[in-house]
């Protein structure tokens, strides 16, 4: 039987085969570079790797985690191997753990964060290196040692406000019933 024949009979499978996990999903994204950079040019190069992210996978512009780690000169080295790309001491590594993206998306990603970073920051497409690692629902947890996405925590999850009454507690329903109360109460 075909895979697509399978689909049709096993919905489950058929989600499985077919879902690529595209969109709301947001990635974690760790930025090494080279220390010297002042604080606003972290911060274009934040908001510029971001936008990419949302331009080319979909994510919602609120769902934003990242890293940056600034590293002496001399306790980085970034050489390739035959590729001869020149290194300027402006390159970063962006290393992105996120669930399962397309192919396209990825490549998408690529050009998307080049460009960005050089209309933004100056930064060379010659300084961009990118790593992507895939990850699965039962790899993430967001606190309370409890693994979010496959409890269905966040399908309930409502971002407006930050989850917070204007009176700054915390929305009773966006927290599991079993959570203590100390922490249900903000």
């Amino acid at each position: 039987m075909t895979a697509k024949r399978a689909a049709n009979r096993s919905p489950i499978f058929a989600q499985a085969l077919y879902s690529t996990n595209e969109g709301t999903h947001m990635p974690l994204v760790r930025i090494d570079l080279i220390e010297g950079r002042s604080d606003a040019e972290i911060g274009a190069l934040l908001d510029a790797s971001h936008a990419a992210l949302v331009s080319a996978f979909g994510i919602p512009e609120r769902d934003r985690y990242q890293v940056v780690h600034e590293h002496r000169r001399n306790n980085v080295i970034f050489q390739d191997s035959g590729l001869a790309i020149p290194r300027t001491d402006q390159v970063v590594l962006v290393s992105i753990t996120t669930r399962a993206r397309s192919e396209a998306s990825k490549l998408e990603l690529f050009a998307e964060l080049c460009q960005r970073l050089g209309v933004c920051c100056g930064i060379e497409p010659s300084d961009v290196i990118v790593s992507i690692v895939s990850n699965s629902d039962a790899d993430w947890s967001f606190g309370y040692g409890r693994a979010q996405f496959k409890t269905g925590e966040l399908t309930n999850f409502q971002p407006c406000d930050e989850g917070r009454h204007s009176d700054g507690k915390r929305r009773q329903e966006n927290m599991p019933p079993d959570y203590p109360n100390e922490l249900q109460s903000g």
